[in-house]
């Protein structure tokens, strides 16, 4: 299979979370994949993806929102005191009266409410802090592939480091490194020089065949936990995710990010 197939699978496997991957059989002629622009500084310019801005809202606003069920319980619960106080109606509950039992099922929503707002507050989840990658920085790109191949492959790469947590990417195929950038490991503690991507020791690897065989992409969470690590000496030793996202039969995608649990639907 050519490269120019290869950076076609790449266009269509393009991993911004942790959702299943698209199916790679659906091939698009070059032209028309999304083509890269760059300008004079350099910078390279693609589709800009739609916002909900309630969404945004609401992840800003997070203890807001978490505590808005213990205000309108509260807000709620008084409303129904002063009505009873200046209604006229008995201060004794009585079941034979409509006012009442409005009230109590009012009373007990409102309660509901705020029981609700408390158990949202006690049980926000864990965030986790992102962590400077011990390595250097790198950008190796093949010299086989074409100027606006390339322009895309730093395009995706450009992508992936604004909208997720992603540090370091390695793209190999058909047993060759075509792309590694971002924060690479160090060769030794004195030489400031990247390790280079060895194809064939990453092949080999139980990481590398696990994908193949399955055919699908898998997300390391929390790259200490697994052994397959040492697959991967060309990441800085705290690269704390990684997904690989296979790249039809002969290729695969390796992206390493700087925050456990990292790569989400939010892409946070």
């Amino acid at each position: 299979m050519s490269e120019s197939n290869a950076f076609l699978l790449l266009s269509h496997s393009l991993p911004c979370s942790v959702t299943k991957p698209r199916p790679l059989f659906h091939h698009r002629p070059l032209s028309r994949t999304i083509r890269a622009s760059s300008g004079l500084q350099g910078g390279y310019r693609g589709p800009i993806p739609n916002k909900d801005s309630i969404a945004e809202w609401v992840y800003r606003s997070d203890d807001t929102v978490r505590s808005a069920p213990i205000y309108v319980g509260g807000i709620s619960l008084l409303a129904v005191l002063l009505n009873r106080a200046f209604s006229g109606v008995s201060p004794v509950a009585d079941a034979s009266s409509s006012q009442s039992r409005t009230d109590i099922l009012t009373l007990a929503l409102a309660v509901t409410n705020i029981l609700a707002g408390l158990v949202w507050l006690s049980v926000k989840p864990k965030v986790t802090a992102s962590v400077s990658l011990d390595g250097v920085e790198c950008r190796r790109v093949t010299t086989d592939f074409p100027a606006d191949a390339v322009a895309e492959l730093l395009w995706v790469w450009d992508s992936l480091e604004d909208v997720t947590c992603c540090k370091s990417l390695v793209i190999v195929y058909e047993n060759k490194c075509l792309l590694q950038i971002g924060v690479a490991a160090k060769s030794s503690a004195s030489d400031a020089n990247a390790v280079f991507v060895d194809p064939s020791r990453l092949i080999s690897g139980s990481l590398y065949q696990g994908v193949k065989k399955s055919g699908k992409q898998s997300y390391l969470a929390n790259l200490s936990l697994y052994p397959g690590r040492y697959d991967l000496p060309f990441f800085p030793p705290n690269t704390q995710s990684v997904i690989l996202q296979p790249l039809g039969k002969d290729g695969m995608m390796i992206v390493g990010g700087d925050k456990i649990r990292g790569f989400t639907v939010d892409n946070q």
